[in-house]
Protein backbone atom coordinates (compact mmCIF):
# COMPACT_ATOMS: atom_id res chain seq x y z
CA UNK A 1 0.00 0.00 0.00
CA UNK A 2 0.87 3.56 -0.78
CA UNK A 3 -0.23 7.31 -0.22
CA UNK A 4 -0.39 9.35 -3.22
CA UNK A 5 -2.56 12.28 -4.47
CA UNK A 6 -3.35 14.89 -6.72
CA UNK A 7 -0.85 17.57 -5.48
CA UNK A 8 -2.09 20.07 -8.09
CA UNK A 9 -4.53 20.73 -5.13
CA UNK A 10 -1.49 21.79 -3.08
CA UNK A 11 -0.13 24.13 -5.75
CA UNK A 12 -0.29 24.69 -9.31
CA UNK A 13 3.45 24.80 -9.93
CA UNK A 14 5.20 21.27 -9.79
CA UNK A 15 7.84 22.79 -7.69
CA UNK A 16 5.13 23.30 -5.09
CA UNK A 17 3.21 19.98 -5.90
CA UNK A 18 6.73 18.35 -5.17
CA UNK A 19 7.22 20.08 -1.84
CA UNK A 20 3.69 19.31 -0.63
CA UNK A 21 4.61 15.07 -1.48
CA UNK A 22 8.05 16.03 0.44
CA UNK A 23 6.39 17.28 3.75
CA UNK A 24 3.77 14.39 3.95
CA UNK A 25 7.10 12.72 3.23
CA UNK A 26 5.11 10.24 0.18
CA UNK A 27 6.95 9.18 -2.25
CA UNK A 28 4.17 9.72 -5.33
CA UNK A 29 2.16 12.22 -7.19
CA UNK A 30 -0.70 11.94 -9.19
CA UNK A 31 -0.28 14.27 -12.16
CA UNK A 32 -3.13 16.31 -13.27
CA UNK A 33 -2.13 19.84 -13.61
CA UNK A 34 1.17 21.00 -14.31
CA UNK A 35 0.47 24.96 -14.03
CA UNK A 36 -1.86 25.38 -16.77
CA UNK A 37 -0.89 21.71 -18.62
CA UNK A 38 -0.66 18.22 -17.88
CA UNK A 39 1.76 15.41 -18.24
CA UNK A 40 0.99 15.61 -22.64
CA UNK A 41 0.64 18.87 -23.48
CA UNK A 42 3.89 20.09 -21.48
CA UNK A 43 6.54 21.55 -24.05
CA UNK A 44 10.26 19.05 -24.51
CA UNK A 45 11.68 21.53 -21.62
CA UNK A 46 8.95 22.17 -19.84
CA UNK A 47 8.89 18.15 -19.40
CA UNK A 48 12.49 17.61 -19.26
CA UNK A 49 12.42 19.85 -15.78
CA UNK A 50 9.42 17.68 -14.24
CA UNK A 51 11.95 14.81 -15.35
CA UNK A 52 14.76 16.52 -13.44
CA UNK A 53 12.58 17.78 -10.12
CA UNK A 54 11.36 14.47 -10.03
CA UNK A 55 14.73 12.63 -9.92
CA UNK A 56 16.03 15.33 -7.70
CA UNK A 57 13.95 14.97 -5.15
CA UNK A 58 13.29 10.68 -5.31
CA UNK A 59 9.64 11.31 -5.89
CA UNK A 60 7.52 9.51 -8.98
CA UNK A 61 4.28 9.50 -10.23
CA UNK A 62 1.90 6.95 -9.89
CA UNK A 63 -0.99 7.90 -11.86
CA UNK A 64 -1.32 10.21 -14.88
CA UNK A 65 -5.11 11.53 -14.08
CA UNK A 66 -5.54 12.30 -17.58
CA UNK A 67 -8.75 14.09 -19.23
CA UNK A 68 -9.03 10.82 -22.04
CA UNK A 69 -12.80 10.19 -22.73
CA UNK A 70 -13.54 12.74 -19.39
CA UNK A 71 -17.06 13.33 -17.94
CA UNK A 72 -16.70 17.01 -20.53
CA UNK A 73 -16.44 14.75 -23.68
CA UNK A 74 -19.64 13.70 -25.33
CA UNK A 75 -19.85 10.38 -26.72
CA UNK A 76 -21.16 11.28 -30.16
CA UNK A 77 -18.94 13.80 -30.65
CA UNK A 78 -15.66 12.42 -32.94
CA UNK A 79 -13.67 15.51 -32.10
CA UNK A 80 -13.80 14.65 -28.04
CA UNK A 81 -12.69 11.16 -28.88
CA UNK A 82 -9.68 12.21 -31.23
CA UNK A 83 -8.62 14.50 -27.98
CA UNK A 84 -8.86 12.05 -26.23
CA UNK A 85 -6.61 9.59 -28.27
CA UNK A 86 -4.35 12.30 -28.66
CA UNK A 87 -3.58 13.00 -25.40
CA UNK A 88 -3.12 9.34 -25.02
CA UNK A 89 -0.94 8.60 -27.51
CA UNK A 90 1.79 11.84 -26.30
CA UNK A 91 1.11 10.91 -22.93
CA UNK A 92 2.66 7.25 -23.21
CA UNK A 93 6.13 7.82 -24.47
CA UNK A 94 6.74 10.20 -21.14
CA UNK A 95 4.61 8.03 -19.03
CA UNK A 96 7.36 5.20 -20.06
CA UNK A 97 10.22 7.21 -19.55
CA UNK A 98 8.85 7.95 -15.81
CA UNK A 99 8.30 4.26 -15.52
CA UNK A 100 4.11 5.57 -15.26
CA UNK A 101 1.61 2.04 -16.06
CA UNK A 102 -1.38 3.62 -15.24
CA UNK A 103 -3.78 6.36 -16.40
CA UNK A 104 -6.70 7.30 -15.17
CA UNK A 105 -9.48 7.38 -17.92
CA UNK A 106 -13.53 7.30 -17.98
CA UNK A 107 -16.17 6.66 -20.05
CA UNK A 108 -17.48 9.76 -21.70
CA UNK A 109 -20.41 12.46 -20.26
CA UNK A 110 -23.80 11.50 -20.05
CA UNK A 111 -26.09 13.23 -22.64
CA UNK A 112 -29.07 14.97 -20.85
CA UNK A 113 -30.78 15.36 -23.92
CA UNK A 114 -31.29 11.75 -24.41
CA UNK A 115 -31.15 8.15 -22.20
CA UNK A 116 -27.27 7.92 -21.24
CA UNK A 117 -27.66 4.63 -21.62
CA UNK A 118 -29.54 3.55 -24.77
CA UNK A 119 -28.78 0.50 -26.60
CA UNK A 120 -27.64 2.31 -29.17
CA UNK A 121 -25.69 5.31 -27.05
CA UNK A 122 -23.87 2.17 -25.50
CA UNK A 123 -22.52 0.31 -28.84
CA UNK A 124 -20.63 3.86 -28.99
CA UNK A 125 -19.47 4.23 -26.00
CA UNK A 126 -18.00 0.83 -25.74
CA UNK A 127 -16.31 1.01 -28.87
CA UNK A 128 -14.50 3.81 -27.94
CA UNK A 129 -13.47 2.90 -24.77
CA UNK A 130 -12.19 -0.68 -26.43
CA UNK A 131 -10.41 1.76 -29.13
CA UNK A 132 -8.78 3.38 -26.17
CA UNK A 133 -7.97 0.83 -24.18
CA UNK A 134 -6.17 -1.28 -26.95
CA UNK A 135 -3.54 1.60 -27.13
CA UNK A 136 -2.74 1.20 -23.39
CA UNK A 137 -2.51 -2.67 -23.89
CA UNK A 138 0.01 -2.17 -26.89
CA UNK A 139 1.80 -0.05 -25.00
CA UNK A 140 2.20 -1.48 -21.49
CA UNK A 141 -0.17 1.07 -19.95
CA UNK A 142 -2.98 -0.05 -17.49
CA UNK A 143 -6.46 2.20 -18.31
CA UNK A 144 -7.71 3.05 -14.87
CA UNK A 145 -11.65 3.53 -15.16
CA UNK A 146 -12.73 6.29 -12.43
CA UNK A 147 -16.53 5.99 -11.42
CA UNK A 148 -17.48 9.72 -11.96
CA UNK A 149 -19.54 11.60 -13.95
CA UNK A 150 -19.60 9.27 -17.18
CA UNK A 151 -21.50 6.53 -18.47
CA UNK A 152 -19.58 4.14 -16.09
CA UNK A 153 -20.49 6.39 -13.12
CA UNK A 154 -24.02 5.51 -13.34
CA UNK A 155 -24.41 3.32 -11.33
CA UNK A 156 -22.14 -0.50 -10.30
CA UNK A 157 -24.10 -2.00 -12.88
CA UNK A 158 -23.09 0.25 -15.96
CA UNK A 159 -19.91 -0.26 -14.50
CA UNK A 160 -20.03 -4.29 -14.38
CA UNK A 161 -21.57 -3.62 -18.25
CA UNK A 162 -18.46 -1.57 -19.23
CA UNK A 163 -16.11 -4.21 -17.85
CA UNK A 164 -17.98 -7.28 -19.78
CA UNK A 165 -17.86 -5.33 -23.14
CA UNK A 166 -14.05 -4.02 -22.59
CA UNK A 167 -12.49 -6.94 -22.00
CA UNK A 168 -8.39 -6.33 -21.39
CA UNK A 169 -6.20 -7.02 -19.12
CA UNK A 170 -5.30 -3.07 -19.34
CA UNK A 171 -8.63 -2.22 -18.10
CA UNK A 172 -9.15 -1.81 -14.28
CA UNK A 173 -11.02 0.13 -12.03
CA UNK A 174 -10.02 3.22 -9.78
CA UNK A 175 -12.72 3.62 -7.28
CA UNK A 176 -13.78 7.24 -6.23
CA UNK A 177 -15.12 7.18 -2.77
CA UNK A 178 -16.67 10.41 -3.05
CA UNK A 179 -18.12 10.35 -6.41
CA UNK A 180 -21.19 8.44 -5.61
CA UNK A 181 -22.36 10.92 -2.71
CA UNK A 182 -23.09 13.34 -5.84
CA UNK A 183 -24.57 11.20 -8.49
CA UNK A 184 -27.95 9.09 -8.99
CA UNK A 185 -28.10 5.48 -9.15
CA UNK A 186 -29.31 4.63 -12.62
CA UNK A 187 -30.72 1.27 -12.01
CA UNK A 188 -34.40 0.90 -12.63
CA UNK A 189 -37.13 3.56 -13.31
CA UNK A 190 -36.82 6.74 -12.09
CA UNK A 191 -36.96 9.01 -9.90
CA UNK A 192 -34.02 7.90 -9.26
CA UNK A 193 -31.90 7.83 -5.55
CA UNK A 194 -28.45 9.01 -4.76
CA UNK A 195 -25.85 6.44 -5.17
CA UNK A 196 -24.48 4.45 -1.73
CA UNK A 197 -20.81 4.45 -1.95
CA UNK A 198 -20.32 1.28 0.46
CA UNK A 199 -23.10 -0.24 -2.39
CA UNK A 200 -20.85 0.33 -4.87
CA UNK A 201 -17.83 -0.69 -3.94
CA UNK A 202 -18.54 -3.99 -2.80
CA UNK A 203 -20.10 -4.79 -6.40
CA UNK A 204 -16.99 -3.91 -8.22
CA UNK A 205 -14.32 -4.47 -5.53
CA UNK A 206 -12.43 -7.53 -7.37
CA UNK A 207 -11.61 -5.07 -10.47
CA UNK A 208 -10.45 -2.05 -8.13
CA UNK A 209 -6.53 -1.31 -8.77
CA UNK A 210 -6.29 2.00 -6.94
CA UNK A 211 -9.04 4.06 -4.84
CA UNK A 212 -8.99 8.03 -4.78
CA UNK A 213 -9.94 9.16 -1.51
CA UNK A 214 -12.39 11.85 -1.33
CA UNK A 215 -15.56 12.60 0.95
CA UNK A 216 -18.16 14.76 1.23
CA UNK A 217 -21.99 15.34 1.25
CA UNK A 218 -24.45 15.97 -1.50
CA UNK A 219 -26.33 19.35 -1.45
CA UNK A 220 -29.47 18.90 -3.70
CA UNK A 221 -31.19 20.63 -5.90
CA UNK A 222 -35.07 22.14 -7.20
CA UNK A 223 -34.77 21.45 -10.55
CA UNK A 224 -34.40 17.48 -10.49
CA UNK A 225 -30.09 17.57 -12.02
CA UNK A 226 -27.16 16.30 -10.30
CA UNK A 227 -26.62 17.97 -7.04
CA UNK A 228 -23.59 19.67 -6.23
CA UNK A 229 -21.70 18.59 -3.03
CA UNK A 230 -19.83 19.84 0.03
CA UNK A 231 -16.38 18.38 0.07
CA UNK A 232 -14.93 17.74 3.66
CA UNK A 233 -12.29 15.61 5.33
CA UNK A 234 -11.93 12.09 4.57
CA UNK A 235 -14.48 10.18 6.54
CA UNK A 236 -16.51 13.14 7.98
CA UNK A 237 -19.30 12.48 4.59
CA UNK A 238 -21.11 10.43 2.65
CA UNK A 239 -18.95 8.35 0.86
CA UNK A 240 -18.28 5.49 3.67
CA UNK A 241 -14.84 5.94 3.86
CA UNK A 242 -14.06 4.38 6.76
CA UNK A 243 -15.80 0.70 5.72
CA UNK A 244 -14.07 0.46 2.70
CA UNK A 245 -10.67 1.32 3.62
CA UNK A 246 -11.57 -1.40 6.70
CA UNK A 247 -12.84 -4.06 3.73
CA UNK A 248 -9.93 -2.96 1.57
CA UNK A 249 -7.34 -4.16 4.52
CA UNK A 250 -9.54 -6.78 5.34
CA UNK A 251 -9.55 -8.33 1.97
CA UNK A 252 -5.91 -7.81 1.01
CA UNK A 253 -6.14 -4.54 -1.21
CA UNK A 254 -2.21 -3.49 -1.68
CA UNK A 255 -2.78 -0.66 -3.84
CA UNK A 256 -2.52 3.35 -3.54
CA UNK A 257 -5.09 5.63 -1.89
CA UNK A 258 -4.88 8.65 -3.91
CA UNK A 259 -6.22 11.82 -1.90
CA UNK A 260 -7.97 14.18 -3.92
CA UNK A 261 -9.57 16.63 -1.55
CA UNK A 262 -11.61 19.04 -3.17
CA UNK A 263 -11.99 20.92 0.40
CA UNK A 264 -10.02 23.82 -0.98
CA UNK A 265 -10.05 23.59 -4.69
CA UNK A 266 -12.09 21.93 -6.88
CA UNK A 267 -9.92 21.54 -10.32
CA UNK A 268 -12.28 22.00 -12.72
CA UNK A 269 -13.73 25.02 -11.30
CA UNK A 270 -11.92 28.17 -11.87
CA UNK A 271 -10.57 29.80 -9.04
CA UNK A 272 -8.46 33.24 -9.49
CA UNK A 273 -5.16 33.07 -7.93
CA UNK A 274 -4.24 34.76 -4.74
CA UNK A 275 -1.48 34.57 -2.18
CA UNK A 276 -3.89 33.97 0.66
CA UNK A 277 -5.60 31.12 -0.89
CA UNK A 278 -2.80 29.45 -2.79
CA UNK A 279 -1.66 29.31 0.92
CA UNK A 280 -5.22 27.96 2.56
CA UNK A 281 -4.63 25.31 -0.97
CA UNK A 282 -1.38 24.07 0.55
CA UNK A 283 -2.07 23.79 3.88
CA UNK A 284 -5.80 22.19 3.44
CA UNK A 285 -3.68 19.50 0.96
CA UNK A 286 -0.96 18.79 3.46
CA UNK A 287 -3.80 18.53 6.65
CA UNK A 288 -5.72 16.39 4.43
CA UNK A 289 -2.88 14.12 4.06
CA UNK A 290 -2.02 13.68 7.57
CA UNK A 291 -5.84 13.35 8.55
CA UNK A 292 -6.19 10.32 6.21
CA UNK A 293 -3.04 9.07 7.93
CA UNK A 294 -4.45 9.09 11.27
CA UNK A 295 -7.70 7.67 9.39
CA UNK A 296 -5.83 3.86 8.13
CA UNK A 297 -4.39 3.74 11.52
CA UNK A 298 -7.53 4.22 13.28
CA UNK A 299 -8.95 1.47 11.08
CA UNK A 300 -6.19 -1.05 11.34
CA UNK A 301 -3.54 0.06 8.46
CA UNK A 302 0.27 -0.33 9.32
CA UNK A 303 2.52 2.04 7.39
Amino acid sequence: MFLTGFADEAGADFSTQIKATAELGWKFIETRAIGTKNLASLSEAEFDDVCCQLEKSGIAISCYGSAVASWNKHPRKEEDFVKSRDELLAAIPRMHKLGVKLIRGMSFLTPEDEEPDSPELEKIIFAKVNELVKICEDNGIVYGHENCMNYGGLSYLHTLKLLDHVKSPAFKLIFDTGNPVFNYRRIGQGPYPLQSAWEFYRNVREFITYVHIKDGTALPRTDGKRPSCKYCWAGDGSGDVRAIVIDLRETGYDGGFSMEPHVAAVFHEAQPRSASLDAVKYSSYVEYGRRFEKLLRDCGWEF
